[in-house]
């Protein structure tokens, strides 16, 4: 499966803004490496442009790319009734084709585990390392592999009732694959009106998770060096239990 056919979950690009518009707590971070750089700054799976809008209001010079149209265009539309020219780009995070060279390219969101086999993730390294500046710095997040979450099948209910009385019962199924590394996850809504089931939806997104071990790895093997390795994007140590691993990286000095 390609990042492109793992994509169902954002078909909705207004309900992903609903969702996700007022996390910033990747912000900080990124505002605080981009002010010592200079030049044009690449947002990599940008979706609406949470990041990158802000980031352009405070005046960096940002492009923002996604391999999701639908996406792109809710990013165009906000951009342009903030009044804001912000180059979006649809291209696949794993063969980008753009003409810059960059001091900041970064990813958060966990778009990481989209690149859900190894050549995929190699992919993504060449494309980026091909679109940075020498001693470039990288960006990117993942969710930690702990096993006491992984190790089991989830499933769990969730019913809402809206004021006018129409049901959605929301259903999640996970399952981790322990020999690939992947979480296949779906999501089965039903809406239910005067009793009866009146439509239902179903999504899946398939995510990948990576030991620290293969990252360092993957650095290594790319010419990169870790500046950073947080438990969240707030600076935390990173421990086993640790909910995320923040990469902080920079290309080596050639």
């Amino acid at each position: 499966m390609s990042v492109g056919e793992n994509l169902e979950k954002y078909n909705d690009p207004a309900g992903y803004d609903t969702l996700d518009n007022e996390y910033v707590k990747d912000l900080a971070y990124i505002e605080e490496v981009a002010a010592a750089t200079n030049g044009l700054i690449l947002e990599l799976a940008c979706g609406t442009g949470r990041l990158t809008l802000p980031l352009a209001k405070k005046g960096y010079d940002i492009a923002g790319v996604d391999t999701h149209p639908d996406m792109l265009d809710r990013a165009r539309q906000k951009a342009q009734e903030a009044g804001l020219d912000i180059p979006f780009y649809k291209q696949d995070c794993t063969a980008l084709n753009l003409n810059v060279k960059s001091p900041l390219i970064y990813m958060t969101g966990n778009s990481f585990q989209h690149f859900l086999t190894n050549e995929a993730q190699h992919a993504l390294f060449e494309s980026v390392t091909c679109h940075l500046q020498p001693q470039g710095h990288f960006i990117f997040n993942t969710r930690n592999p702990i096993l006491g979450e992984l190790a089991e099948v989830y499933e769990y209910t969730t019913q809402k009732t809206d004021h006018s009385g129409i049901v959605q019962m929301e259903m999640e199924i996970e399952r981790y694959d322990p020999i690939t590394q992947i979480l296949y996850c779906t999501t089965v809504v039903e809406t239910v009106e005067e009793g009866e089931v009146a439509h239902v939806e179903k999504s899946t997104i398939s995510l990948r998770y990576t030991y620290p071990q293969e990252l360092f790895r993957l650095l290594e093997t790319h010419g990169f060096e870790l500046i950073a390795l947080y438990g969240d994007w707030s600076k935390s140590e990173f421990t086993k239990d640790s909910p995320s691993m923040v990469v902080h990286c920079r290309l080596k000095k050639q």
